[in-house]
């Protein structure tokens, strides 16, 4: 199979390995065509699930290889661009964060953050959502952009065990939009349609992150940091405390490890 893959361009390797997290985004969101609602225990426990993945593919996938690609290029200290890179991946974060209108799932209208909008409920749980699949579409198509630019620390499994990792813990981000939005009685159809619709900036962040380091090799320690800076962003300032909110604050932290082991696994075994 990754003989298979090795053979197509990045551009293609990332468009496929985005439509699969995207597929899992969906999946996730098509449960609202089997029931009305999630048990709160199964939801905490999946997003702390996937804030361990997060976490995990942050340190093992990104910020550790944009170290040793640093070290190999010379010319700086290794730890500038992975400080650099990671602190402005945060920082990116929160200026979109600030500025775009969202909603996190369990919050009430009122807790709308962003620019003030008339945006209805289910566009705000959308563009929550899709603020998580910026930075993940971004590390994937960075992680294939390494791959394709030739670097001996990159290699193609631990860029597809990324992908992955990525796609298995973007189940529940799919059901985390769909769910609410049939609890409150809107038709499966349109909530799923939302769920997966929040995916859909992962194949277009993806490609992004592909051409910008295949373009621009030395900027590769900074992006594979960057990627990772969003990311933490995402889990610290939403996954966290979401999976938290629930009353099984202790399940979804057992999950967490979980999640976090087998995205280390996968890494680790494939990398």
């Amino acid at each position: 199979m990754l003989d298979t893959i090795k053979n197509l361009s990045p551009i293609t390797q990332v468009l496929l390995a985005t439509g699969f997290t995207y597929g899992m985004t969906a999946l996730g969101a098509a449960l609202v065509f089997l029931t009305k609602e999630v048990k709160q225990w199964l939801l905490d426990a999946m997003l702390g699930f996937a804030a361990g993945v997060m976490i995990a593919a942050s340190y093992f996938s990104l910020l550790a290889p944009s170290v040793e690609l640093a070290e190999s290029m010379g010319g700086t200290p290794a730890w500038i661009p992975a400080a650099v890179g990671f602190l402005g991946g945060g920082l990116f974060l929160r200026l979109v964060d600030q500025v775009l209108p969202h909603l996190h799932p369990r919050s009430s209208m009122r807790e709308a953050e962003g620019i003030k909008t008339s945006w209805q409920r289910s566009v705000l749980l959308v563009s929550a959502i899709t603020l998580h699949n910026i930075p993940e579409g971004l590390a994937v198509g960075v992680a294939f952009g390494a791959v394709a630019s030739g670097m001996s620390e990159a290699s193609l499994a631990a860029a597809v065990a990324l992908a992955i990792g990525i796609g298995i813990q973007n189940f529940p981000e799919g059901t985390a939009v769909s769910m609410p939005l049939r609890r409150e009685g809107v038709s499966p159809g349109k909530c799923f349609f939302f769920g997966q619709l929040s995916a859909v900036v992962e194949p277009i962040a993806g490609v992004i992150g592909v051409v910008a380091v295949v373009v621009a090799q030395p900027l590769l320690p900074y992006a594979l940091a960057f990627a990772a800076g969003a990311m933490i962003f995402v889990v610290v300032e939403e996954l966290i405390p979401e999976s938290q909110k629930g009353g099984y604050a202790d399940l979804a932290t057992l999950s967490l490890m979980v999640g976090f082991t087998l995205m280390m696994t996968l890494d680790v075994a494939f990398g």
